[in-house]
């Protein structure tokens, strides 16, 4: 069993050099006066901030500047663009309607990165 994801919960990138903090909208089912997310809690600058400085080479601006650094990685400042839905959420467990962000759920960054939860924003909610 897993627990549900609140709004406030802490997200990490795999080529992202800082911490993220999730943010789910109001118009979501509120449970300890955070809104629990959902696997369409995916939209960058919404819900997903960035992840300070991003060093993916699928990064057309961090690719650039390690071009003109002469082959040297030069990280760029991220923005992270997401183009599909939380994988693995909770089918059993429906909030609005759409299956519940459990804390083993992971998204992708269309430049290669791999973000996922690394604190759920609740201690007491389970998922099946």
């Amino acid at each position: 069993m897993g627990l549900c994801v609140c709004g406030g919960a802490m997200l990490s990138c795999a080529f992202g050099a800082a911490p993220s903090t999730l943010t789910v909208t109001p118009e979501k089912k509120v449970v300890n006066s955070m809104p629990l997310a959902t696997i369409d809690c995916n939209k960058s600058f919404v819900n997903i901030m960035p992840f300070g400085m991003c060093s993916s080479m699928a990064n057309p601006q961090v690719a650039s500047a390690t071009a003109a650094a002469l082959g040297v990685l030069t990280p760029m400042p991220c923005v992270p663009v997401i183009s599909s839905p939380w994988a693995l959420g909770c089918p059993t467990v429906l909030v609005g309607g759409k299956p519940a962000l459990g804390q083993t759920s992971k998204l992708m960054c269309n430049w290669g990165g791999i973000i996922q939860v690394t604190s759920p924003g609740t201690a007491n909610i389970e998922i099946a």
